[in-house]
């Protein structure tokens, strides 16, 4: 194994792949003499500039460097990319739903309109266990405190993402628990549902029944029966839609586990399926490069807009756009924003960018769609499954045990981690820093995917029970 590493030809540091010479391992050391005032090249990218002179084989990090980052940009389209070379079509186990969709996983949700009922969703879910059967997988809630006191914009979000769990195809049938006097009302969330399968979702107000949990029992019952109607089919990849996240970031989540995500889209994108990227502020740095691949200018000023607007977000809450990246991420050998987004952008691989998703906007063109979402682990992965994904895939450097309202995929950068942290990561991407082309691993991990789509297999964060919903706020609460 070598030590050090030189990603791109044009590059002026290269990564250590072991602590070596004082320098961590998945940090940067300089290949050459790097002046003041000059840019650090990384991914073939400037990703900051010098803030004093940097020898030959100087360490590269936060105490030289510095982002060469602004605020608003203006941006031309200069498309470059090339159109997807079908490949002939892998299947899966699915279930196929009568609006069209189909799902890869056959389990009966319970959605809370608001967070006062909670807890009562819990009891709910614990009672029902034992109604389980056939070809349903499981019944289970999504806790969040929102639903009242909330206003405009804000107010709309916890709809619209709520609605999108009522909506996904994962949940073969849908309680909506509701309380009767919160903001998020039923008859006015049933707008932001729109058209619904009456056999498939049922509500349920608590306060109109002397025993809320009873009468949920007797509903969740029937909509039981109707789950397990479904069973699992053979479907084309092309239904397969994949979420894309990055968290915990390290020095080599740009070398290895985005790049294979991103190897991993292209591929399900050849199959003529979907992947949605996000995390926007993590796209700034390289929008540039998401822009170039837009597949007309409508798209382009649609992710213009994307990369602006989340950047007004930041200047209208009087906070800097480039507060990025983490604590956790700088020891892990991330120097700034621009070597955070040059690596985090890889797992969107390089098909077109085909169309650009608003908050809780569900995914409607086969391709690869950026989402409009902050970084945050929870919040993002959340938006993920609210705008369709079955799965997301999730890489790490330094590792997390959280997970999403579909399964949460963790893919390890290093050995180190997936050595460590078995019970948290599911693949190990660490494999292409020991001789594996990246090939033998992208077919290998594209083959666990779809045995993870027909549910031979679960992720972790289904094993234990992790389900975790994060809705984006961004308003006043009353």
């Amino acid at each position: 194994m070598l030590d050090f590493l030189k990603i791109n030809e044009l590059d002026n540091v290269e990564v250590a792949l072991r602590e070596t010479e004082n320098i961590p391992a998945g940090h940067k050391k300089a290949i050459k003499a790097i002046k003041k005032g000059e840019p650090v090249i990384k991914y073939g990218n400037p990703i900051g500039i010098a803030t004093a002179d940097i020898a030959e084989g100087e360490w590269v990090h936060t105490h030289n460097v510095k982002t060469g980052l602004g605020d608003l940009l203006e941006y031309s389209y200069e498309p470059e990319f090339s159109n997807v070379t079908p490949e002939t079509a892998a299947t899966f186990m699915g279930f196929k739903r009568p609006n069209g969709k189909v799902g890869i996983r056959n389990e009966v949700w319970v959605i809370p309109t608001v967070g006062c009922v909670n807890d009562i969703a819990k009891i709910i879910v614990n009672k029902a266990q034992d109604m389980v059967k056939g070809s349903v997988e499981g019944i289970y809630t999504f806790a969040h405190p929102y639903g009242c006191s909330q206003l405009g914009e804000d107010h709309e979000n916890t709809k619209k993402a709520l609605a999108g769990l009522v909506n996904h195809p994962n949940a073969g049938a849908v309680l909506v628990l509701g309380l009767g006097c919160e903001n998020n009302h039923i008859e006015g969330f049933k707008e932001a549902i729109g058209e619904y399968d009456e056999n498939r979702v049922k509500f349920v107000i608590a306060q109109d029944y002397e025993d809320e949990v009873e009468k949920s029992l007797e509903v969740l019952a029937e909509l039981v029966d109707y789950a397990a109607g479904f069973t699992r089919e053979e479907v084309p990849a092309s239904e397969l839609v994949i979420g894309l996240k990055c968290g915990g970031s390290d020095g080599f989540s740009g070398i290895t586990a985005n790049p294979l995500v991103g190897a991993i889209s292209d591929k399900l994108i050849r199959q003529g399926g979907t992947s949605i990227l996000t995390e926007v502020p993590e796209m700034f740095g390289a929008e540039t490069l998401l822009m170039k691949r837009c597949k007309d200018e409508e798209t382009f000023n649609k992710t213009v807009s994307l990369i602006n607007n989340f950047k007004s977000y930041f200047i209208k809450h009087d906070q800097v756009v480039y507060e990025n990246p983490s604590p956790g991420n700088k020891k892990g050998g991330i120097t700034t924003l621009e070597d955070k987004s040059l690596g985090c952008t890889q797992k969107g691989g390089s098909a077109p960018v085909v169309d650009v998703l608003t908050y809780g906007e569900a995914v409607c063109t086969k391709g690869l769609n950026l989402l409009q979402a902050p970084g945050n682990d929870l919040v993002a992965s959340s938006s993920l499954a609210v705008s369709g994904a079955h799965m997301v895939l999730f890489t790490t450097g330094r590792g997390t045990p959280f997970g999403a309202a579909v399964p949460t995929v963790k893919i390890s950068s290093n050995n180190e981690l997936y050595a460590k942290k078995k019970n948290w990561i599911d693949y190990n991407a660490g494999q292409l820093l020991l001789g594996k082309t990246m090939d033998e691993v992208s077919n290998d991990f594209f083959n666990y995917i779809l045995d993870l789509a027909s549910g031979r297999i679960q992720s972790k964060t289904e094993e234990h029970g992790i389900r975790d919903l994060a809705i984006f706020k961004d308003g006043v609460t009353l």
